[in-house]
This record gives C-alpha cells, sequence and structure tokens, in this order.
C-alpha cells in the first residue's frame, strides 16, 4: 500500500487508541513490525487556542515514522490551521513535522460526539467534506480520515461520506467496520469496508477485530482492502506484528515465552517512565501492563497489586513473580 510518497509494504497499521497509544506504544509496535502509526488524538482547538499541555500529545521520534498525527475537531477553519502549523513547522519547538495529518471522523465517545465532532461527523457529509478540503489546502502533506460504517444502523453511510472525502481530497481512508452506536459490542461489517473499497480509488484500510494472522487474512479476502489497521488487537500483544509480518511472508512464527511476555511489559514500562513522569506513568500504567499479563498463570493476583502500585520499581517486582 501506498500513501503518495508513504510507503507500507504489508499495509500494517497502528490504529489511534486514546490514553493508550502514546510514544511508548508506538515504538514497542514499530519494533515488532508496525510499518504505519497514528498518534492518539489531538484537539485541532485546542493547538488553535495554544494549550499549552496539547503539544506534549503530538511528540513523537524519528524511530517511529512513518507517522500521522490525528486531529479532531467540528471546525473546518480550527482543523485546518492546527494542521497548518503542525506542518509548516510552526510548533517546532515541540513537534516535528509527520507524514500525514489524519482526521478523526470515527471515535464515538459521547464526550467527542455532543460537541459534534468523532462519529458526529458521520451525520453531516457536507462539512466533514468541506472540513478535509480546507485542510488539504492548508499543508503539503497527505491529509488522511478515519471514519465508522455509520451512526447507527439505519445509516451506514461509510460508502457515500468515504466518496465525498474523496473528493475533497482525503489521500486514504480508514474504516472501522462497527457503526457509532455499537460502539465496541458486537462485530465489524466486512460488507461495509468492501462497499467503501468499491467506491473509491484511494487507498482503504479496514479496521475492526482483528486479532490475529487469520483474522487478518479475512480483513484482507472479504473487502478487497489495502491494509489493515490494528488497534485492541495489539494492547498487550505487539507480537502481533510479528506474526502477520510472518504470515504473510510465508514464515514460520513463534509466539512469545511467558519471561519474554513479562521482560516485554518491563520494558514497555521503562519507557512511560522515560517519556512522561514516573508520576504521572504509573497510573496509565498500571491499565496497559495488565493487558500483557491477562493470560499467565496466576496473573489475577498480580493485577490486583498492580493497580496499587506508586512505582516503577514495585511494578517490575511484582510482574518479576511471573516469570519461570
Amino acid at each position: 500500500m501506498k500513501i503518495h510518497s508513504i510507503n507500507i509494504p504489508h499495509g500494517l497499521c497502528l490504529a489511534p487508541l486514546a490514553g493508550v497509544s502514546d510514544r511508548a506504544f508506538r515504538v514497542i509496535s514499530k519494533d515488532h513490525g508496525a510499518e504505519y502509526m497514528c498518534s492518539e488524538m489531538v484537539s485541532a482547538a485546542a493547538i488553535c487556542y495554544g494549550d499549552k499541555k496539547t503539544p506534549k500529545l503530538c511528540e513523537f521520534g524519528d524511530d517511529e515514522m512513518p507517522l500521522a498525527l490525528q486531529l479532531f475537531g467540528s471546525r473546518p477553519d480550527f482543523v485546518s490551521e492546527a494542521a497548518r502549523r503542525i506542518s509548516d513547522g510552526s510548533l517546532a519547538d515541540y513537534v516535528k513535522i509527520p507524514a500525514a495529518i489524519d482526521i478523526n471522523m470515527g471515535c464515538p465517545v459521547r464526550k467527542i460526539v455532543s460537541n459534534g465532532e468523532g462519529s458526529a461527523l458521520m451525520r453531516d457529509i457536507p462539512l466533514a467534506a468541506k472540513i478535509v478540503s480546507e485542510t488539504v489546502k492548508a499543508v503539503n502533506l497527505p491529509v488522511t480520515v478515519k471514519i465508522r460504517a455509520g451512526f447507527d444502523e439505519e445509516n451506514k453511510n461509510a460508502p457515500e461520506m468515504a466518496k465525498a472525502l474523496e473528493a475533497a481530497g482525503a489521500a486514504m481512508i480508514c474504516v472501522h467496520g462497527r457503526t457509532r452506536s455499537q460502539m465496541y459490542s458486537g462485530k465489524a461489517d466486512l460488507k461495509v469496508i468492501a462497499a467503501v473499497k468499491n467506491a473509491v480509488k484511494i487507498p482503504v484500510v479496514g479496521n475492526g477485530d482483528i486479532f490475529s494472522a487469520e483474522a487478518a487474512k479475512t480483513m484482507f479476502s472479504e473487502t478487497g482492502c489495502d491494509g489493515i489497521m490494528i488497534a485492541r488487537g495489539a494492547m498487550g500483544n505487539p507480537w502481533i506484528f510479528d506474526e502477520l509480518t510472518a504470515f504473510f511472508d510465508g514464515e514460520p512464527y513463534t509466539p512469545p515465552t511467558i519471561n519474554e511476555i513479562v521482560g516485554q511489559a518491563m520494558y514497555h514500562l521503562d519507557l512511560m517512565c522515560e517519556f512522561k513522569d514516573e508520576q504521572f506513568a504509573i497510573p496509565e500504567a498500571r491499565k496497559i501492563i495488565s493487558y500483557y499479563i491477562h493470560d499467565i498463570p496466576g496473573a489475577a493476583s498480580v493485577r490486583g497489586l498492580l493497580n496499587q502500585a506508586t512505582s516503577k520499581d514495585f511494578m517490575k517486582e511484582v510482574l518479576y513473580t511471573l516469570t519461570i
């Protein structure tokens, strides 16, 4: 798959996950074979208003490229201006120039939707198209968009939305096969993703329910998509990218041992504390690290201790008890 000059050999993308896909998560995913990544959602309005905390969400390293910085917002002037500041180096003291600008039109969270942002834009295709067209005019980077199947079951309008976004200048569309009303329940509708692929000429990335190589194969074969975006399937399991790369290359894949899993969890913890102050990293790490160990014998009692942890050293001591 290719987005302008961005080459994504196997089409393996890491999805944006609020509160999860931070720098540590992305670095580890890249180490395991993620070929293209998307940042956590960043408020376009916050950038325009000069919020001092927001640039931290925009930080990334050269080792995370190619990376799309994802914006959300419902005002074309705010989204396009935020994208311009990111792409022309105006925020260079904090933010590198990414490989692409991604616009979130799929987030189902009530707080976002109630502001007319995220998946609320699935109900206003003209506004969604204007946001994209204004952003495309403002930047010299590819502008991509993440959408859902529709807002609800009665309005699965992703193909119509995709056509409008393509006409507005979008370089790629990523489709989560669920509606906003489904949130993350039920199953992703692969037929909708296939319909989007048939509706546009730009690359289409399929998203939803990819937890294994077989699921990825099904996504490709049933939708004809150009790439896949992995979200929850990578949480605590960065090896999914190794598995997928081996699968598509026809190579054998060996799952990680318990000790390798625990070791990776500790490394993830180290990175979180490196990129953030430890006092801020630990509360987030309690959840993130727990994903790694959920299938390991004895994990339940360990999770209880992790949830009480206040330091990196204590978390590591607790994790070490799981090793063989």
